[in-house]
């Protein structure tokens, strides 16, 4: 293996020890010459705070970049730390059993190490981490809030597009009439609907010369209506029945924008694709769940005396006005879901029980719109595509 390698290897590798422990305040001193290294397990085993954790713990305060005296002030107060500086000390959270120890510890501070007495004049304040916690719900709040709000909008957008774009309800007419074209005297002929996964099978069916698929005849025709309809508007002919045979063979020319057009009409519904409804409803689980534990931390668990009340006044402010965007929040989030069950419904008929894949209609639809993309630059690329061997044309 790879390592067998690197124990042979004569290549000698040295850490630049200083540097190492200026920038992440790891102490590599070996035992003093004296020393015996049993000792220095007997020492490091007084610790509180496990040994891993105690490492990070020490990092984490050297990021800080602040007093104990100002982090103090600030938690009391319940303000005047960056979200950086709230999300290192949350981190440093101790376990319940070593909270229990650092506040019964009533030896030589010395015997400590520094990282524990920082998180030991902490657990001094009255719920000290119950604040931290709290005050980083309340600085990453509205950014979480505005997060929701655009995917809720970008999801919203979506749906009104699928709903309203008229070349898309052309391009499935087209493909329901091929569809019936090939099937005549079978069961599958004569359909009314189709689900609009049946989009994604078109690229499967081949023609007779084993490149040109069934999309990319559909697109074909569709380039064809979309500019015959130019054509008209530019001649001022009521219908195509009247053009010419050369002014027939100009009309995909004329429409050689519809997939592009089309792309551009459905751009939302590309985006929506990536989002994950889980994800958003976790995060609006995620800060229902933080607006409870601050009412219970301001509500019950701190008492109202002069230590607590800068804090308390703080927190109440601020728990008014998540209150009420997470009311308007969950309203936006059942309208939007509405929304999409009335577009599935709307594509696919009754919506089934499975609410955590309601967007997967968008996942279709950008998977189509990549596919229609790839046959347009096949089609440029070619330039004409023969009629298939497999139907007639829809004309």
């Amino acid at each position: 293996m790879v390592w067998n390698d690197i124990q042979s290897s004569s290549f000698e590798f040295e850490f630049d020890e200083q540097m190492i422990k200026s920038l992440f305040a790891y102490n590599f001193q070996g035992p003093a010459k004296n020393e015996d290294p049993k000792s220095k397990s007997l020492s490091t085993s007084k610790h509180v705070i496990e040994h891993h954790k105690l490492q990070n713990t020490t990092i984490l305060l050297k990021t800080l970049n602040a007093s104990t005296e100002q982090v103090c002030s600030s938690i009391t107060k319940g303000t005047g730390l960056s979200t950086q500086q709230l999300e290192a000390l949350v981190k440093m959270k101790p376990s319940e059993d070593e909270e229990k120890k650092l506040l019964d510890y009533d030896g030589d501070i010395n015997m400590l190490d520094p990282a524990e007495n920082f998180v030991k004049v902490l657990l001094t304040i009255p719920k000290s981490f119950s604040r931290i916690e709290a005050m980083l719900y309340k600085e990453t709040f509205d950014d979480e809030v505005a997060h929701l709000r655009m995917s809720f909008a970008l999801i919203k957008g979506a749906c009104s597009e699928l709903r309203s774009s008229k070349l898309f309800l052309r391009l499935l007419e087209a493909v329901l009439k091929t569809g019936n074209r090939m099937n005549v005297g079978t069961i599958r002929g004569g359909a009314s609907a189709f689900r609009l996964d049946a989009l994604l099978k078109l690229s499967d069916i081949r023609g007779a010369d084993g490149k040109t698929t069934l999309l990319h005849f559909v697109v074909q025709e569709m380039e064809r209506l979309e500019g015959s309809k130019a054509s008209d508007k530019l001649s001022g002919t009521s219908g195509s029945c009247q053009a010419t045979l050369a002014e027939r063979e100009e009309y995909p020319e004329i429409g050689t924008e519809f997939v592009s057009e089309l792309s551009n009409e459905l751009g939302n519904v590309k985006k929506v694709a990536s989002i994950d409804l889980d994800t958003l409803k976790s995060s609006i689980s995620n800060l229902s769940h933080g607006l409870a534990q601050l009412r219970r931390l301001v509500g019950k668990e701190l008492t109202c005396n002069d230590r607590n009340q800068n804090f308390l006044q703080c927190m109440r402010s601020f728990q008014t006005h998540a209150e009420n965007t997470m009311q308007e929040l969950k309203v936006d989030e059942a309208e939007v879901l509405q929304q999409v069950r009335e577009l599935t419904e709307y594509y696919h008929g009754e919506v089934g029980k499975n609410e955590s894949n309601l967007l997967h209609i968008f996942v279709i639809m950008r998977d189509f719109l990549g596919l229609l993309d790839m046959v347009y630059r096949d089609m440029r690329g070619s330039k004409h595509i023969q009629p298939l061997n497999i139907v007639l044309p829809l004309r």
